[in-house]
């Protein structure tokens, strides 16, 4: 019976975890528009403040799901921010380097990279966190799912998306989803 219902708890918390990540995308590709009416902010600088709602999302769930402490979860927040810009740069690093390649495959390949190396790089900055686990398998599902994911940005361009996007909603829900996941601690053996 106990068991039953931390189920249902923890079926609860992971479906607020996805509402958060659906919501936080919402905000996203507004924040561009925004953010480039101030003057004189670096552009890698302003990428991530683009990423600054789904960090919010993370110092959350870093602070739910785990014993780890307030400074971390903040840590994590930054490092989202992070990986956020390496992602975007190098998405468009590898869609500049696939020059000659259809612009389908350029799309789908830059959103694989930044899949990539957004998710690996919050992966890897969380798990050193204090209370982080060290299990790779848990990371390794993170990293394939934003992985994944990160296709999606070639739907987004064939469909000339710009305020809207499937890239976000979905990316942002299933990183949040597997980061809760990851740091979920089994309460009931």
């Amino acid at each position: 019976m106990t068991q039953a219902i931390a189920s249902v708890g923890t079926s609860r918390s992971l479906m607020m975890v996805a509402g958060g990540g659906l919501l936080s995308c919402i905000l996203t590709p507004l924040l561009p528009a925004l953010l480039d009416r101030i003057p004189g902010v670096p552009a890698d600088v302003r990428l991530a403040l683009v990423a600054i709602p789904f960090a919010v999302l993370v110092f959350v769930v870093v602070r739910r799901f785990s014993s780890n402490p307030a400074w971390a979860a903040i840590a994590a927040a930054v490092m989202t921010m992070i990986a956020f810009v390496c992602a975007v740069n190098a998405a468009v690093f590898i869609d500049g380097q696939s020059n000659g390649a259809d612009k389908m495959m350029r799309n789908i390949l830059a959103g694989l990279a930044g899949g990539l190396t957004g998710s690996a790089l919050m992966a890897l900055g969380i798990a050193l966190l204090p209370a982080g686990p060290r299990v790779a398998v848990k990371w390794v599902r993170m990293v394939l799912t934003g992985t994944l994911a990160g296709t999606l940005l070639a739907l987004d361009n064939a469909l000339g998306l710009d305020l809207t996007s499937f890239l976000y909603p979905v990316w942002q829900a299933a990183i949040a989803l597997r980061l809760a996941m990851a740091l979920q601690r089994r309460r009931l053996s």
